[in-house]
């Protein structure tokens, strides 16, 4: 039996943090989101966080390439970039989170256009096995209090 062995090093093996769009305004995300009947979905991250690739890599991304959600992420430790919150105010990602009380990574989270969380949020990987079901349970409500 032979095994294939991976000749990249562990920074190319892993897809960059930036995956998602960084979003400058998500106040503007959120309104063209709603735009197209969906929520905002915005995952907290952190760099080098093995469950944000996870969730990142197996369930966000894909569903926004095949255009299913409308999704960002912020990092809660980045205090160099800024970003337009919902009421139009310019914060840093990391105050971002924290006044959202994201503690953990990833936390995933759903909002209106007004900036309004629409679902329960997503904290943590829990069990990988029934994380898709959880996303699209949380998907399907966060839809649902947008009509």
């Amino acid at each position: 039996m032979t095994t294939a062995t991976a000749t990249a090093t562990p920074t190319e093996s892993r897809p960059k943090a930036s995956a998602l769009p960084l979003p400058s305004s998500l106040k503007t995300a959120a309104s063209e989101a709603a735009g197209r009947g969906q929520p905002l979905v915005v995952m907290t991250t952190l760099d080098g966080c093995p469950y944000c690739e996870v969730v990142r890599n197996n369930y966000l991304l894909p569903m926004l390439r095949a255009g299913e959600i409308e999704a960002v992420q912020i990092d809660v430790l980045d205090k160099r970039r800024n970003l337009q919150n919902f009421e139009g105010e310019l914060v840093s990602p990391a105050d971002q989170a924290r006044a959202w009380k994201a503690r953990f990574t990833p936390t995933v989270l759903f909002f209106d256009a007004q900036g309004r969380e629409v679902a329960e949020r997503l904290v943590g990987l829990g069990l990988p096995d029934f994380y898709g079901a959880y996303l699209d349970a949380r998907l399907k409500e966060a839809r649902a209090r947008l009509r």
